[in-house]
């Protein structure tokens, strides 16, 4: 009996240190058949190192102990290209980095046909950089970015299609030639800033030029339309005083011969004979008389008598009738000649003038157009 109980006191640990590891291995292979996929990934499942199928997201069920599984992150990712040296088509030496954003379309593809996605496609952007700045010149790498971009993706894409990645862009962050290079463009930069300040001050002298001459032009003809108008008006007055000056002499004269018939009718009546002879015209001389002494026109038998007006032939010899007329003329050509000025003045401040002033943008275009046709014919004729 008591050989018996130790027997079995021996055998009850052993029992509970089996049960003990049958249960940590229960548990050990549970886990290893249970695998967790994230919502953002796929995983490729291999048995045996032979490739099975991709796990979904989620819970899912694979063989214990023999599986391994590769994470494939299903989200558009980042990744940076290392600046890069290249020497353009003009011979410049250029440095530049990018971006490339890709996804994973396929992971099946992406885990069989390369090793490292992410490497190969980071390796893959950069000797393609390096290519295409290659083929461009120097100002074409400055300015043409957005084209360079283009170029880069449509140079991923073939190959990245193979592999199960889509490049959805390609963006280039920084493109610098070398500091000598760099100096050279900021000393050429100077210079056609100061040839286009230098332009535009001729421009603007020379079109001050223009407007003041203009001024001075649109002075001068108002100036010169009062002096003829004065001039008129004062050949006009000189007219009509002679006439006036000839017109009084005239009754002068009249009134001399009246005043010699009245002292001789009255040393007639003076006389002692009752018998008198009239002259035919002594109604005429009395007519005569009686408007010196009133100095106004008087109405006799309803006749009317000269007055001091001037006759019509005098009117028109001194063309007293045609002098509004003449200044109206002359102030029609003075309005005239203004609004034409002003229209003037108003085509000088638009840049229309006839000096065709030309805007400096143009001139400055013109200027690129015959320095880029020399260069081009300098450069022929170095090859000949």
């Amino acid at each position: 009996m008591s050989s018996l109980t130790i027997l079995q006191s021996g055998l009850t640990p052993s029992l509970t240190l089996v049960a003990l590891l049958f249960l940590v291995l229960a548990i050990v292979t549970v886990y290893s058949m249970v695998e967790i996929v994230d919502a953002t990934e796929k995983r490729a499942l291999t048995v045996f190192g032979e490739y099975r199928k991709l796990l979904e997201p989620g819970i899912n069920i694979v063989p214990p102990f023999v599986s391994n599984t590769h994470r494939f992150d299903m989200r558009t990712q980042t990744l940076d290209v290392p600046r890069q040296e290249a020497i353009t088509r003009d011979n410049s030496p250029v440095t530049a980095d990018a971006v490339v954003y890709i996804k994973v379309m396929d992971a099946k593809k992406a885990f069989l046909e390369v090793e490292d996605y992410k490497r190969a496609v980071s390796n893959l952007a950069q000797t393609t950089l390096r290519a295409v700045l290659g083929d461009m010149e120097l100002d074409d790498t400055l300015n043409k970015r957005q084209q360079i971009n283009s170029k880069i993706r449509t140079e991923l894409d073939e190959p990245t299609d193979e592999w199960g990645i889509r490049v959805e862009s390609v963006e280039v962050r920084e493109v610098n030639p070398s500091k000598d290079v760099q100096q050279a463009m900021e000393q050429q930069t100077s210079a056609e800033r100061r040839r286009r300040a230098m332009i535009l001050e001729a421009q603007g002298e020379r079109r001050s030029a223009v407007e003041e001459a203009e001024g001075e032009k649109q002075s001068n003809i108002i100036r010169a339309q009062g002096e003829k108008q004065s001039q008129i008006l004062e050949a006009q007055g000189d007219a009509v005083s002679t006439v006036l000056r000839a017109k009084s002499a005239e009754s002068m004269g009249e009134r001399a011969v009246i005043d010699k018939g009245m002292e001789t009718l009255e040393s007639i009546g003076h006389g002692e004979s009752t018998t008198f002879v009239m002259p035919q015209e002594l109604t005429s001389l009395v007519g005569r008389y009686g408007k010196h002494l009133t100095g106004s026109d008087v109405k006799g038998n309803g006749d009317v008598l000269n007055s001091l007006d001037f006759d019509e032939e005098t009117r028109q010899m001194l063309g007293l009738d045609d002098i509004d007329k003449i200044l109206g003329q002359i102030d029609e050509e003075a309005e005239m000649d203004v609004e034409a000025m002003e229209q003037e003045a108003q085509a000088i401040k638009e840049g229309q003038d006839p000096a065709d002033i030309r805007d400096p943008n143009k001139v400055i275009e013109e200027m690129d157009k015959d320095f880029q046709g020399e260069e081009r014919t300098e450069g022929e004729s170095t090859d000949d």
